[in-house]
């Protein structure tokens, strides 16, 4: 959508310029009959009267052709007197607000907490952006083409312009306080740095990486990624498995799409189902299928080991996850039901 005071001064400016496209013919028809000139020279003298830049004339004036050009001159003077205006009012308005709207986007990411970081908005970035717009997590883009960042911004979308190698820009995109980084850079030179950055800025955070070759995946461990995603190998695994156990993967894809009619799959930690503190409960005590409709389909304990289908007796202790499975509207019922944002 435009910006009304853009689109204000640009009509403003297209004015001033149509005025001064009409001086420019009135003078050199004015010149070209009054006085006879050639239309070269008719132009020359509308431009050195307009411009007043006291060069000769072509030929002498006589009376009518002095009238003339100081009723050229007085007009012009106005004309471009308003044209100037109207041209740094515009470069200013717009420099004003590029530096409000960056001020305004900056001001929203330094008031994120716990958000997610993604540097790179190519294809893997993209992706990644709208899985978690959909899941209503908050996140930073970082992204050093001006040309996407143009194309793709928005209010929803947070940008930080920069390359995702320097400190500085990483820490414009909150990292100090950020839960998540995901490297989705198409070089894997690239991605290394960053993780290398972001780990020794925050050593905490969870640092999820792009590789294109499987070469890359030991190094950027060694380097501090958590996860490193070889989108290529997966590609390949995913379309051979459709082939395989078709009906499996359509299935698995179903449970990761956000839609009215489609099933849906959640992680939630414990802690927002109930205080592990006041004493341990277990997934039978829970019942989040008598009151929400969900399934409890996997465990993952303090220390990161998981369990498929646990037992309705498992014991859900502090700093674990469970993952859940229903509908929906079903998962809207236990965000719902326990406050969950």
């Amino acid at each position: 959508m435009k910006n009304p005071l853009v689109y204000f001064f640009r009509t403003k400016i297209y004015t001033a310029f149509a005025l001064l496209l009409i001086i420019l013919l009135i003078g050199m028809i004015g010149f070209r009959f009054l006085s006879g000139f050639t239309w070269i020279d008719a132009l020359y003298m509308t431009v050195i009267t307009v411009t007043t830049v006291g060069f000769s004339e072509v030929q002498p004036l006589d009376p009518i052709d002095k009238i003339f050009t100081i009723f050229l001159i007085l007009t012009s003077i106005i004309t471009v007197g308003y044209a100037l205006s109207i041209i740094t009012e515009y470069i200013l308005s717009k420099n004003s607000l590029e530096n409000f709207k960056k001020q305004k986007m900056q001001k929203k990411i330094d008031a994120l907490h716990n958000h997610i970081i993604i540097c790179g908005y190519g294809k893997n970035g993209r992706e990644a952006a709208n899985k978690l717009f959909a899941y209503k997590k908050p996140f930073v883009v970082i992204e050093k083409d001006k040309e996407i960042i143009e194309e793709h911004e928005s209010d929803k979308i947070p940008f930080v312009y920069g390359n995702a190698n320097e400190d500085e820009v990483l820490l414009k995109a909150g990292i100090e306080r950020a839960d998540t980084l995901i490297s989705a850079l198409p070089n894997d030179a690239d991605n290394l740095f960053v993780v290398l950055s972001a780990r020794q800025i925050n050593e905490k955070m969870q640092i999820i990486s792009r590789a294109s070759i499987e070469s890359s995946c030991k190094k950027l461990k060694l380097a501090g990624a958590n996860n490193v995603i070889l989108p290529d190998r997966i590609g390949g695994d995913h379309m051979a498995s459709l082939v395989v156990v078709p009906g499996l993967i359509e299935f698995i894809d179903n449970l990761g799409i956000v839609g009215n009619t489609k099933i849906n799959i959640e992680e939630i930690a414990v802690e927002k189902l109930y205080n592990p503190k006041a004493g341990l409960k277990t997934i039978k005590e829970l019942d989040l299928r008598k009151k929400t409709g969900c399934n409890v389909i996997g465990y993952k304990d303090s220390k990161g080991e998981y369990f498929v289908n646990p037992e309705a007796e498992q014991k859900l202790e502090a700093n674990a996850k469970i993952i859940v499975l229903g509908k929906p509207e079903q998962i809207q019922k236990l965000n719902s039901e326990y406050d969950i944002h």
